[in-house]
């Protein structure tokens, strides 16, 4: 078994049913709900929006490789309605997003995919619900727990 810990984002529709339904759909297709963090509402990151953001972070216990894992929340995504994936750094406004944080201690450096996310000690929306959740965790990369990125931001 593995720990993968995951942020989830909306902007779009009724956010907080997004969020409600992409966990009750990684319960169903990943693995069992360990933590979540509660929703946060936040401004866009990356691009400019009038939509606010829904945020929460979620730790979970899963049998599935990690490829296997960004293929199950690909298709989560689908599911709620998510069209296209951000690409390049263009970002734009979407019903839902599910990007893998971290995956146990993992790094993984290839084209598809990219543990721990290469963003998250810049990212206030993301280390925010993480710090709720897993305050101790060391990024495996930067040596630091969640707690000390989330406070640098401040």
């Amino acid at each position: 078994m593995h720990i993968a810990y995951l942020g989830l984002g909306t902007n779009l529709g009724r956010r907080e049913e997004n969020l409600q339904l992409a966990l009750q759909a990684l319960e169903q297709n990943v693995g069992k709900l360990l933590k979540c963090s509660s929703f946060i509402e936040t401004a866009p990151c990356g691009f400019h929006s009038s939509n606010l953001f829904l945020n929460a972070a979620v730790m979970l216990e899963t049998e599935l490789s990690p490829y296997d894992l960004l293929s199950a929340t690909y298709k989560i995504e689908i599911s709620i309605g998510r069209t296209h994936k951000s690409t390049n750094g263009t970002y734009s406004d979407r019903l839902i997003d599910i990007d893998i944080l971290f995956y146990d201690q993992l790094i993984l450096n290839t084209a598809e995919l990219l543990i721990p996310h290469p963003q998250i000690q810049n990212r206030l929306f993301v280390l925010t619900p993480l710090n709720e959740i897993a305050p101790d965790f060391i990024h495996p990369t930067l040596q630091k727990s969640v707690q000390e990125l989330f406070l640098n931001l401040l």
